[in-house]
């Protein structure tokens, strides 16, 4: 069971999250608070394992919030204002949701935080084989397959009703869906970052705001909203403050 806290300085959104945590069997709600200053208070006289944070609050902000208790409990971010993701993530938040917040968005993210929360016990990964190292594709050209080494992919584009795999400045094209490419591929060594773009994770040389930028590749390539969460999990991963 994950003990959790609701804070927030609106009344009406802490009843939404109330309502859903209710729906939620593995939280057990502590306590709600308008007050960021008194959660402050409740952290450090009771466990707490979670708490639903906003973040523009009038006494003091979830930013500042998170700064202040030292990763004494996770955290999941709710605001109406997007801008704020990427220095959430920078935070190692386990999640960010924008409202008006969804059911199915809020068990995602609460999802997350069971995984994060849960002890470490399971079994090595599995190596991957080598047939992970290739892949054969469809071209334009008919009846004609090709071998596409994975380590060679610079990024995958999508182009109406085709893909577009960049490859040291030449372009394949394949004639499939960026659904169907992206199930295919390794989820360690690929990412989808934008409806129209799939990257390599190893080729990541920064990120900025939301554009990402890949090795040997002049332009920056950008990040769609619903697929930033992902990315910043890899990111958040390898980050050290």
């Amino acid at each position: 069971m994950i003990n959790c806290i609701i804070v927030d300085d609106e009344q009406h959104a802490i009843d939404v999250l109330v309502h859903y945590v209710k729906q939620t069997p593995h939280l057990n709600l502590v306590e709600t608070f308008t007050n960021p200053i008194k959660a402050l208070q409740a952290l450090t006289m009771q466990k707490v394992d979670l708490v639903f944070l906003d973040i523009q609050m009038p006494e003091l902000s979830g930013i500042d919030f998170i700064k202040t208790i030292h990763g004494k409990a996770k955290v999941i971010l709710t605001t109406a204002y997007s801008e704020f993701a990427l220095e959430g993530y920078e935070l190692y938040v386990v999640d960010y949701l924008i409202k008006p917040i969804k059911l199915a968005r809020f068990l995602a993210a609460v999802q997350k935080a069971v995984e994060q929360t849960r002890p470490v016990n399971e079994p090595l990964p599995q190596q991957e084989s080598p047939e992970d190292d290739y892949i054969f594709v469809k071209t334009e050209s008919k009846g004609k397959l090709l071998k596409i080494n994975l380590a060679d992919i610079d990024f995958i584009e999508s182009m109406k009703n085709y893909v577009v795999i960049h490859r040291a400045g030449q372009k394949t094209f394949v004639y499939t869906s960026m659904k169907e490419l992206e199930d295919r591929l390794p989820k360690k060594q690929f990412i989808r970052v934008h409806k129209s773009f799939i990257i390599p994770v190893s080729r990541i040389t920064g990120i900025e705001g939301n554009m990402v930028r890949l090795k040997d590749i002049p332009s920056a390539i950008m990040i769609g909203e619903s697929y930033k969460a992902e990315l910043m999990e890899i990111v958040r991963g390898k980050m050290i403050q």
